[in-house]
């Protein structure tokens, strides 16, 4: 699987044509499922307008509202009542994956409870995440960023990639997203770990990364 791993989704031309070249067709031309699982799981954000803001396509990030050939809407928390052969030959046969922010630790618990978890490795779909959506695929999210805590308590995520990551660094709104305070956290990461700005994402393809960034982004090595 490819991934896209956003802070605020597809913020500049830099990466949407790394989203256009993934994708190996142009946008118009590509089938989307949304996924707003991780908004239920933060008081910030759902359940409620914002989550309806982002599968509609009118949410200030720009990722479901780019101009898909179609857009879908898979529900995490639902699929565990559902026929397996109800969903899957959707997911495999859709383009692109758009994973929406919210908790991380609540969207790897769905994601594991549903069944995609086990399906992501073996998908041809871009995995197009944001802020929550992009840390859920690191081996940790690390101890800052626990909010609702799973059953086993730990800040365990999905470990589809080797790095973990700091959204949302220096961003007006999240004063406490200094450069100083990632470098804090990825202290206690213990493996590589990125501070992206909203103007960054990270290309990941068949383990090779790549920064994509019109913004401020920084590697801290362990």
């Amino acid at each position: 699987m490819k991934f896209l791993l956003t802070s605020a989704g597809v913020t500049n031309k830099s990466i949407e044509n790394a989203l256009v070249e993934m994708l190996d067709k142009p946008i118009a031309d590509s089938t989307a499922l949304c996924i707003p699982t991780a908004m239920y799981g933060h008081p910030w954000v759902g359940p409620g307008i914002k989550t309806w803001e982002f599968i509609s396509g009118n949410s200030e990030n720009p990722m479901v509202g780019l101009g898909w050939k179609s857009v879908g809407v898979l529900e995490l928390t639902a699929l565990p009542s559902i026929d397996q052969d109800r969903w899957v030959p959707l997911i495999r046969e859709t383009d692109v994956l758009l994973v929406a922010g919210g908790d991380a630790l609540y969207l790897a618990h769905w994601m594991q409870q549903s069944g995609l978890a086990e399906l992501l490795p073996s998908l041809n779909a871009v995995y197009v995440g944001m802020s929550a959506g992009s840390m859920v695929m690191a081996p940790r999210i690390g101890e800052d960023f626990i909010g609702w805590t799973p059953p086993d308590g730990s800040d365990e995520a999905m470990k589809l990639v080797d790095f973990a990551i700091f959204p949302h660094l220096e961003n007006e709104e999240l004063p406490e997203n200094t450069m100083a305070n990632a470098e804090k956290w990825a202290a206690g990461i213990q493996g590589p770990a990125y501070a992206i700005d909203d103007q960054t994402a990270i290309k990941v393809i068949d383990g090779a990364v790549e920064v994509i960034s019109e913004g401020r982004w920084k590697l801290f090595s362990p």
